[in-house]
């Protein structure tokens, strides 16, 4: 069997547990369905919501909110790794071998789109108000709130954020702390 989509309910949560442990890392909702269903094909989108939802529901996954808000981040529990560990291996070996592949070569690329998050707002005096967020699973390490003039100023700043966010911060923390 090839890594494409099954509606095996089972095979779903373990898919997802699964993907969870290769990211290594707390995801979004979006983050899941974009790396689980629009870019890879393993599971449908409505059976992939629902077994997000199960997963939670059961206690295999858990959901927080960075400070309080934003989308929330879902997460492994003790009880999803050792479900994963006693059952992984009713995921075909070929499933879990383009999964690894797959997040091997895209987990940097999907950390950034999650973790540095930008947006911009006009304001009413035309300008237009840019936040720039740098989030970690559960606070929110930098947030710079930018006051441009012009629209395509600030949708090239936004759209260059997840490019430059981690250079911005080191330098801007090794100016404050020279």
């Amino acid at each position: 069997m090839t890594a494409g989509i099954t509606q095996d309910s089972t095979q779903n949560k373990l898919i997802l547990l699964f993907v969870f442990d290769k990211m290594e890392t707390a995801m979004t909702a979006s983050t899941i369905l974009d790396l689980c269903t629009y870019k890879n094909n393993w599971i449908d989108y409505a059976n992939c919501v629902n077994t997000l939802s199960e997963l939670e529901r059961n206690n295999f996954i858990y959901k927080t909110y960075v400070n309080g808000g934003g989308d929330p981040l879902y997460d492994l529990t003790t009880e999803g790794r050792v479900c994963l560990a006693h059952f992984y291996v009713r995921i075909p070996s070929s499933v879990r071998e383009v999964i690894s592949a797959t997040i091997k070569k895209s987990r940097i690329e999907y950390r950034r789109r999650q973790d540095y998050i930008a947006n911009y707002q006009k304001r009413e005096d035309g300008s237009y108000d840019v936040t720039l967020r740098i989030e970690e699973a559960t606070k929110v390490t930098l947030e710079i709130h930018l006051n441009v003039m012009t629209r395509n100023t600030a949708k090239y700043i936004e759209k260059r954020w997840q490019d430059k966010a981690a250079t911005v911060y080191t330098k801007l923390q090794d100016i404050l702390v020279e």
